[in-house]
């Protein structure tokens, strides 16, 4: 991805109110901290969560890996990299060589931005023709076809770059850009030299549009329009980081296949970042899918599908939804798209602004599915939320901010100023939410100041601590904050912070086991970016907790009036199938409630085509194919011109979610390990297959831990009596499932901690749960269970995990499900353990290797 995550997207015919509608309802964080990662050991290349066999910057932000080409016994590998910080920003390319693929040496920064452009993503090839002129013919030059960035409109366009010392230096050519469509979103080039016409290839994303357009050209610099491509299948974010390879079907090189992996974000298979891929054929101008895409859901009764001039039976609430359907757009005409029908829900009816409810009449739940389409805003509902103002609890105020000045508090730095802001400050959007007319808003002199406002001691002694919170959503454990902290004996108990909103809402501490304790409270903001400013208000003592309120889009199945399903959108305007399970729920009086409380961006709920089905209707990301089922595997991309003719890929080990959130630094975020492609027959499909590769068995360290033929009782124990642990492990192993319900490994296990790599038998699935993981609290999209189909065969289930300081990745069967996840436990979290659920299972055998830092 080559742009600010954090920017929330809008749809095309959102753009022209987008100032207008910037500000969102609050959705908090409070839990407790943990440590800072720098805390435990500041060595380079030592710290808690640093990478010993995966890639890594010595300092700051990297992203995309970019660049990826092999020349004169070097494969280098580029990347997105911020030679200012450790979040995103300026963006340029870093750099990194290796002879083996894990063994890698970190080289001066290839390509800065300067004061006109950023360099987004793109590739490099060797030039042996000489076709552009850069080089010669004894001494080709290395060219780099990257994404410029202006810096004065944004405007993205593809220019060129060129080296002659084998990438050590770069000259930025004179005539760039050289191809430019007047876009905004247009990048990320992939070239390479297809052989049949003697000419370069592009491949590369018009990203909101949800296409890959093809180019060919002679000479690098003029390019010639071949096709597009899509959109298809997950359409749910932006598309970006395309890579178009040839592979042999099963090994045979007179079958050949391509093989078009599409990056998108949002929208990906477990949320966020994800890399999807479609099979097909390649004939020098078009790429054609063996899958069309097509989709016929489930036959059923169709419950109500708008078409009507009014909701009918449908009663609405609030302004958000209007009098009635809306007219489905014209093709391309808008951000709107998959209508099943003339009409639809569209709760944007006087923008994100607009506030309310949509329910349909009481019905007797008879059938086991209720499908429908939903799109719009990515804002889920909160079990215990109020829809409408929630009330304050009764209890204990410690702070109002209606006084002049902080009174007893104490301010620090220059953010907070002298006193208690009255609302809104200058250059900022409306601040809402707060109660009466004073609060605490760091936004003073806009979000460039910095400081901390900490409150005199006081006496825990009720359950909870309540306050209403907004700002910006920069967690306590990151490099800059924007965060309100719970302080006791020194030490961080719990925090919170906004979530990019300048509307106020309501936030709890459960404090219950701190009974007794003297602490104080810290407000704190250390951010000078985006959304650098905190908005604190009514701070109170309470034996009952506050409900937030409701800042969700979401359809909602309600019995009893409590919600038992939702579903939202995906900050999209792709209307896409979705669907409740309703057979828990047979013969209950129901309700279908489509809510759009949010005021901020992506602020709207889009709806249509509720039908009783006996199947589940199947959405786009459910049928696409997925290089990977992790949340941290984004912007896969491949070698070109390896001297074996083998496909290697490698991916961003993060998810643009959370990823400048990450507890580490001084650098933050990794590269997976490379992997070696594959295309092969499974379970009678084509499927894209990996392998780590080989070359990581030369960082193994002694002898494998050998294990076969155990029994794992239902329960937990230790592989090998603790003598399989470690950090950074190698682990092959192959079970028998037996009488099991669930089984596997967890690793990194200590002081409460574990990861959860486990198959789960009746559903067939391979699963990574990280929920107990260790540092999961710095963002509410972190935690959680990542899933993926895996069959068992003959009988047996095989696993390939890679475990390092700060990740696992798993491949499953022979590579055609792999599970990439980024963790975070303590220092002293390096145990291995057996477990089965449901019944006993067998260990056939494993093998445990410690493996060593490519740095050793």
């Amino acid at each position: 991805m080559s742009r600010v995550p954090a920017r929330r997207r809008v749809p095309l015919r959102l753009l022209a109110s987008a100032a207008a509608s910037c500000a969102a309802l609050t959705v908090t964080a409070a839990t407790a901290v943990a440590p800072r990662a720098a805390a435990e050991d500041s060595r380079p290349y030592t710290e808690t969560y640093r990478p010993q066999f995966h890639f890594s910057p010595a300092k700051n932000w990297m992203n995309d890996p970019n660049g990826l080409v092999w020349f004169q016994g070097e494969y280098h590998l580029f990347y997105q990299y911020n030679p200012s910080g450790n979040t995103w920003g300026d963006m340029s390319w870093g750099h990194a060589v290796s002879k083996d693929l894990v063994h890698w040496q970190e080289l001066p920064l290839a390509l800065p931005h300067d004061d006109e452009e950023m360099v987004f993503s793109g590739s490099a090839v060797v030039d042996r023709d000489n076709t552009t002129g850069f080089g010669t013919r004894e001494n080709p030059a290395m060219v780099a076809v990257y994404t410029s960035h202006s810096k004065d409109g944004g405007k993205q366009a593809q220019s060129l770059a060129y080296s002659t010392d084998r990438g050590r230096t770069w000259t930025k050519y004179s005539g760039n850009p050289v191809l430019d469509i007047g876009s905004k979103e247009f990048r990320d080039p992939k070239v390479q030299w297809y052989a049949p016409t003697r000419s370069w290839l592009m491949t590369v994303s018009l990203s909101t549009e949800h296409k890959v357009r093809f180019y060919s050209s002679k000479d690098l610099k003029s390019w010639t329009h071949l096709s597009d491509f899509g959109p298809q299948n997950a359409v749910g974010g932006v598309w970006e980081c395309p890579d178009l390879f040839p592979l042999p079907v099963d090994g045979d090189p007179r079958r050949v296949k391509w093989v078009l992996v599409v990056n998108i974000n949002p929208g990906g298979i477990a949320g966020g970042s994800g890399a999807q891929y479609f099979v097909g054929d390649f004939d020098g101008k078009r790429f054609t899918p063996d899958d069309d895409g097509s989709y016929t859901p489930p036959p059923g009764m169709v419950v109500q599908d708008f078409e009507g001039a009014d909701y009918g039976t449908w009663q609405a609430t609030g302004t958000a939804f209007g009098d009635g359907p809306v007219p489905a757009p014209a093709p391309g005409t808008s951000g709107t798209s998959g209508v099943e029908g003339r009409g639809f829900v569209d709760s944007f009816h006087s923008g994100d602004v607009e506030t309310g409810t949509l329910t349909s009449p009481p019905f007797t739940v008879d059938s086991p599915y209720l499908n429908f389409k939903v799109a719009g805003g990515r804002h889920p509902h909160v079990p215990g939320s109020v829809i409408g103002e929630s009330p304050t609890p009764p209890g204990q105020v410690l702070a109002d901010f209606e006084q002049d000045t902080y009174g007893s508090w104490t301010p620090t730095g220059t953010a907070f100023g002298d006193g208690p802001a009255s609302g809104t400050l200058p250059g900022q959007n409306p601040v809402t939410g707060q109660d009466g007319a004073g609060l605490v808003n760091s936004f003073l002199d806009g979000d460039a100041t910095t400081g901390t406002l900490a409150s005199p001691e006081f006496t825990l002694d009720t359950k909870y601590l309540n306050f209403l919170i907004g700002g910006g959503r920069h967690p306590s454990g990151s490099d800059a904050p924007t965060a309100v902290r719970l302080v006791v004996d020194g030490k961080t108990v719990r925090s919170a912070t906004g979530s990019d909103s300048e509307e106020l809402n309501w936030a709890s501490w459960d404090v219950g086991d701190l009974a007794g304790r003297t602490a104080h409270i810290e407000v704190v903001d250390q951010n000078t970016g985006g959304w650098g400013h905190i908005l604190l208000d009514q701070v109170m003592l309470s034996d009952t907790p506050a409900r937030p309120r409701s800042t969700e889009t979401a359809v909602n199945l309600l019995i009893d009036g409590e919600v038992v399903r939702s579903e939202t959108g995906t900050d999209s305007g792709s209307l896409d199938w979705a669907s409740f399970d309703l057979r828990a729920h047979q013969g209950k009086r129901a309700v279908v409630q489509i809510v759009d409380m949010n005021r901020g961006g992506w602020g709207h709920i889009l709806a249509d085509h509720f039908v009783a089905a006996d199947q589940p209707a199947v959405p786009s990301v459910r049928r696409a194919s997925w290089v990977d089922h992790g949340k941290d595997y984004y912007a896969a991309v491949s070698w070109e011109n390896a001297p074996d003719g083998r496909r290697r890929m490698i991916g961003w080990m993060n998810n643009w979610q959370y990823g400048n959130g990450i507890p580490t630094s001084p650098w933050r975020s990794a590269q997976s390990i490379p992997r070696e492609m594959a295309l092969r027959t499974v379970d009678g499909r084509l499927r894209l297959t990996q392998q780590p590769v080989s070359t990581v068995e030369s960082l193994y360290g002694g002898v494998p831990i050998e294990v076969r033929d155990v029994n794992i009782a239902e329960g937990s124990a230790p592989l090998a009596e603790g003598r399989a642990d470690g950090k950074a492990l190698d682990i092959r192993a192959t079970f028998s499932p037996g009488d099991a319900e669930r089984f596997g490994f967890t690793v990194r296990t200590g002081e409460g901690q574990q990861t959860v790599i486990g198959y789960d038998a009746k559903a067939q699935e391979l699963y990574v749960d990280r929920t107990r993981s260790g540092a999961v609290d710095f963002h509410d999209d972190f935690p959680g269970i990542q899933r993926a189909p895996l069959t068992a065969r003959n009988g047996k289930v095989e696993l390939r995990i890679l475990v390092d300081w700060s990740s696992v990745e798993v491949f499953g069967g022979d590579g055609e499900t792999v599970i990439t996840d980024q963790i975070f436990p303590g220092p002293d979290s390096d145990g291995i353990r057996l477990f089965a659920e449901g019944g006993p299972a067998r260990l056939d055998s494993a093998e445990v290797w410690q493996v060593r830092s490519y740095r050793d």
